[in-house]
C-alpha cells in the first residue's frame, strides 16, 4: 500500500471512529491495518470490534480474520493474543475528542482467571496506544470505570481486580493523564502499607479498633454476635477467657462516589474487621478518600458493623 494512501485510509476511519464509533469502521480499521502489515494494530482493532454486542460483519468473520493474522509470519514471536476484556471511552486529556480505554488480557482455558492483564489506552487525536503494565496483573473479573478524580479537565482510570483470595481483597490502581503523559497515582499496595490497624477483644463484649494512619480509636459492641458466640470469649461475667487479637484485612473495595454533587467522584475504601479467625467478621472500616492536588488523602473514616437478630 502508498504510504501516504495508507495514512489518508487510516485517518478517515479514525475519524469516523470518532465521530460514530460504528462497529463497522473498526472492521474497516482492523481491515486497513492487517492490509498494511500492522498486525499488532490490526488485532488490538479486531479485539476493540470484538467488544460491540453486535461486531461487524459478525463475530465468527472477526474471530476468523484474528486467527489468520495469528497464524502470520508477523505473528511467529507471539503466537497468542490477549482478549480484550472491557471497553470504555471518554476523554482523558481534556482536548475534547473522545479516547479509548482497555484492559486486555489472557484468560485460563478452565477458570475465570485472567493472567497479564494491561491497560491500554488509544489516543483519540493521535491514534498513539499506550501499554501499562501492572504490579499485580493476575485475578478475576478486571474492571474500568472513568471519571474525574482530581478536578483537571479530564477523565481518569480507575481498574479494579479481584484476588480471589478467602478475604475478599483487590487490587486497584487509579491513574491521570498529567503533563502530557499517564501518571500512576493512586494503588491498592500503598493503601494497605499505609492505612495499618491493632485490633484486641476487651471484657465486656467489646473489641477496640485503633487506626494507627489517622490516630483514632473505634469500640464495637460485639453484643450483636449473639450468645452461642459470647459464650465461646467470654465468661458469664463478660471477662475474656484468653487474651484475642484480631486484624483488618487489605483493602476489599473501593467505589466512586460524588458526595459532594460536584462531579468529582471521591473514593469510599473498604477493609473488613477479621476477629478470631478470618471468617470471623466483626465490621468494615470505611475511609472516605479524596484528591488534594498531590494524592488521596483521607477525608473522613468510620467502622461499621452489621446487625442481629432482634
Amino acid at each position: 500500500m502508498d504510504t501516504k494512501d495508507f495514512h489518508k485510509e487510516l485517518h478517515h476511519y479514525y475519524t469516523k471512529i470518532r465521530e460514530t464509533n460504528h462497529p463497522y469502521y473498526w472492521y474497516c480499521l482492523a481491515n486497513t491495518q492487517a492490509r498494511a502489515g500492522l498486525t499488532n494494530e490490526a488485532l488490538q482493532t479486531i479485539d476493540m470490534a470484538l467488544s460491540f454486542p453486535n461486531p461487524y460483519p459478525s463475530k465468527h468473520k472477526l474471530l476468523e480474520i484474528r486467527a489468520g493474522l495469528q497464524s502470520a509470519d508477523a505473528r511467529q514471536v507471539q503466537t497468542k493474543s490477549p482478549s480484550v476484556v472491557t471497553v470504555k471511552r471518554g476523554d482523558l486529556d481534556g482536548d475534547g475528542i473522545m479516547d479509548n480505554v482497555f484492559l486486555t488480557a489472557n484468560k485460563s482455558s478452565d477458570s475465570p482467571f485472567w493472567k497479564d492483564i494491561t491497560l491500554v489506552v488509544q489516543n483519540g487525536r493521535t491514534h498513539h496506544y499506550d501499554y501499562i503494565h501492572f504490579k499485580n496483573n493476575s485475578g478475576y473479573n478486571p474492571t474500568l470505570f472513568l471519571g474525574d478524580f482530581t478536578g483537571k479537565k479530564g477523565d481518569d482510570i480507575l481498574v479494579v481486580i479481584d484476588t480471589g483470595g478467602s478475604g475478599g481483597a483487590i487490587y486497584a490502581y487509579i491513574f491521570s493523564y498529567m503533563n502530557g503523559q499517564i501518571s500512576q497515582i493512586f494503588d491498592s499496595d500503598t493503601f494497605n502499607d499505609s492505612y495499618t490497624y491493632n485490633v484486641t477483644f476487651k471484657n465486656q463484649y467489646k473489641a477496640k479498633v485503633l487506626s494507627y494512619h489517622l490516630k483514632e480509636k473505634y469500640i464495637l459492641d460485639l453484643t450483636y454476635k449473639g450468645k452461642e458466640y459470647l459464650s465461646e470469649v467470654y465468661n458469664d461475667n463478660g471477662i475474656l477467657k484468653a487474651p484475642i487479637n484480631g486484624w483488618v484485612n487489605p483493602l476489599s473495595g473501593l467505589y466512586p462516589i460524588d458526595f459532594n454533587r460536584d462531579q468529582i467522584y471521591e473514593l469510599e475504601a473498604y477493609q473488613r474487621i477479621a476477629g478470631r479467625y478470618n471468617a470471623d467478621s466483626l465490621g468494615l472500616v470505611q475511609t472516605v478518600l479524596k484528591w488534594n492536588g498531590q494524592v488521596f488523602g483521607p477525608d473522613r473514616q468510620t467502622v461499621a458493623i452489621t446487625g442481629g437478630q432482634m
